[in-house]
């Protein structure tokens, strides 16, 4: 929380060259199934939350944009290809992975549902295992450095790097 009792969220990209901060709250938190969507994030569905006016600054970057209809332009990271942002004359959504902590942004609508993949409701019964527990890439993982940027601001990224 700031100062003035408003909520704070951060976030940015997966290599940390675009990195972005709200103070305020965010509406809308929903998921959509349109195939723009399914497109823009290469997934199931988009998870977006939208910002109020005001309250979204880059604060390392600024994410490269695509004009993806008459409506809307998509923003994302030139480096990684994070996709971050869909804006549209209404205002700003961001992508809810791209929140440092994601599991405090709970989608409550989803949209576009003709185009809903048909198994995307049957995810959850899926057989699931933790990561650490799939012995047949243990000796891959034994060796694995990640190079992901991680969840909290930076002074400067990549590490060693002058702000």
């Amino acid at each position: 929380m700031s100062l003035d009792n408003k909520p704070i969220y951060t976030g940015g990209c997966q290599c940390g060259a675009v990195r972005f901060r709200v103070e305020g709250a965010l509406h809308h938190a929903s998921i959509c199934h349109c195939r723009m969507c399914q497109k823009a994030f290469g997934s199931f569905y988009a998870p977006l939350a939208t910002v109020n006016e005001g309250t979204l600054r880059w604060t390392r970057g600024e994410p490269k944009r695509f004009k993806s209809s008459s409506i809307a332009t998509r923003g994302f990271c030139a480096e990684c290809g994070t996709p971050l942002s869909f804006e549209a004359d209404d205002g700003v959504a961001l992508a809810i992975g791209a929140f440092d902590d994601p599991a405090s942004v709970a989608p409550d609508k989803q949209w576009g549902i003709e185009n809903k993949l048909p198994y995307v409701d049957a995810l959850h019964d899926l057989p699931g295992q933790r990561t650490e527990d799939d012995e047949e890439v243990s000796p891959f993982l034994a060796d694995l450095k990640n190079y992901q940027h991680p969840d909290y601001d930076t002074e400067a990224w990549p590490q060693g790097s002058k702000p």
